[in-house]
Parts: structure tokens; sequence; C-alpha cells
């Protein structure tokens, strides 16, 4: 076949990341760019910002495939007075379209995380909540570990297999005790505490863990005896930037699967905003 089009690339996005996945209040899909264009450069990259863009730009993408959106809420103007605006100008301009996975990307198989799983080595995964009608998808997964390991175990799994950020990895629980169901969730998690206890997850690893939900969920798990389910608290983009390799490497593979050949890469920079920590231990 010819130089696969955005659309043709879109199409397989959908494909893979139904956009009737996504929540309602998200915005997924394409965000800008001429659908008939060719696409011979894929960039991936778990936040769209002004870093991001330049770098997808200055190395001839033709297509920026993100996870969070640019325009997630409405939007007045576009115009290049803001950060937002000068984005989309300058990826307009570059001929570089911008596509949005997000929540879609967190609910379906083979998605955020499973992703994430994978880096502590659960295996088995299912949906934590399952989409009531698609079957496989849903958000979070729960899955077994081939044999139990500490909590302070799993951590050093994610500190490892995760992008290095000043966030780190966060633990709550007794770190030597044993775990071997978990839970994950990409990006925030803390409404899904009762999911996490119905499942009978020993450990649930997310992000973007608040000071009140996350005390009372380890009081909760006190309170009931056997401390658990304990609590592993990473960096929101870290915990999404995993599942970005995997998606490049579908996605090749499929244009490649249909006579196309494009190079794609992963951006290596997490966009966590924190860049200093001072203190704790």
């Amino acid at each position: 076949m010819a130089q696969p089009t955005v659309a043709q690339a879109v199409a397989i996005l959908d494909r893979l990341y139904p956009p009737q996945l996504a929540e309602q209040w998200d915005r997924v899909g394409l965000v800008v760019g001429d659908p008939d264009a060719p696409v011979e450069k894929i960039a991936f990259a778990v936040d769209p910002t002004l870093r991001s863009t330049a770098k997808a730009i200055s190395q001839g993408a033709s297509l920026m495939v993100v996870h969070h959106p640019l325009l997630l809420r409405g939007v007045h103007s576009v115009a290049a007075t803001t950060f937002k605006g000068a984005i989309a100008h300058r990826l307009i301009r570059a001929g570089c379209a911008l596509f949005t996975a997000h929540t879609n990307a967190d609910s379906a198989p083979d998605g955020v995380a499973d992703a994430l799983g994978q880096i502590i080595g659960l295996t088995g995964l299912t949906p934590l909540v399952p989409d009531l009608e698609t079957a496989g998808a849903g958000i979070g997964r729960i899955g077994q570990l081939p044999k139990p390991i500490s909590l302070r175990q799993v951590g050093q799994r994610l500190a490892a297999g995760l992008p290095k950020t000043q966030h780190g990895v966060r633990l709550a629980g007794d770190l030597d005790g044993l775990v071997q169901k978990v839970a994950v969730v990409g990006g925030a998690g803390d409404g899904l505490f009762d999911a996490v206890r119905v499942a009978g997850a020993e450990a649930y690893v997310t992000a973007d863990l608040r000071h009140h939900p996350a005390l009372e969920a380890r009081e909760a798990a006190v309170f009931s005896g056997g401390g658990k389910p304990y609590l592993v608290d990473v960096s929101h983009a870290a915990s999404e930037w995993a599942w970005l390799e995997r998606a490049a490497a579908i996605l090749t593979g499929e244009l490649s699967l249909e006579g196309a050949k494009v190079e794609a890469w992963v951006d290596p920079v997490v966009e966590d905003p924190w860049t200093g920590r001072i203190g704790g231990d």
C-alpha cells in the first residue's frame, strides 16, 4: 500500500482503543490534523506539552499519539496567545496531527492498566471494574503474582520498571508483608477503594492518592484485621507511560500488516511537574 494516512492510523487506534469506552466527560480522538495527510513518523507521549510537541515536530513526526487530552474542557479560542493554542498552531503549521487515547486506553484490553500490571509481573489480568457492554474491557486490572512477594519488592519492581520521577514510589503498609493478588489503576485511582476491597486485592497500585482517602483506606484495612490491602502510590504520568511502548509496537505492527512501514518512537521524558524534593526518607 502507499504511505498510510492519518485516517488509516486513526482507524487502527480507534479499533485498539474504542472511543465508546471513554468516560462521558472525556475528549478523545483526533484533535488536530488532516485525515488525508500521509504518515511517515509517529511520536508517542503521555502529555501534549510545549516540550513534547516541540520534540515531535523537530524529529519530523507527522502524527503524535498522546494519552492526556490537550483540550479536555470547552474552550472558546485556540489563539496562540495561550500555551494550548500555541501548541495547536505549532502542530498544524508543522503538519503534525495530534491524537488522544485517554480513558478509552485505560479501559481497553492491552491498555494502560495491563502495561502497569505487567511491570510488577502480574498474570491473569482481568478488569477491576468490568465494562458492562464490552467483554474484556473495564477500568483497572487485578491479577496474580506467580508467588507471594513483599510490599517492598512490589515497590522495587515499580521503581525499576517505571521512569524516574521526584515522586518516586510511596508505600503504605507492612513493607515486609507478603502479597500475591494485586490491583492496578493507571492515573488517579483513589475513587476505587471499594472495588479493590471487593476484589480481594492484597495491594493496590495507583497514582494521585490524596491524604484523606488513603488514610481512611489504611484505617479500614487495619480495623478489619490483617492490614490489607496495602497501598502503592506512583507518579501519575509514570503510571501511564509504560503503555506507550506497547501502543507504538501494536500500531506499527498493524500498519505493517496492511503493507505500510512507518517509524515510531516513545518520548522518554515523563512530564512530571515536580523538579525537586527536600526531606523525606
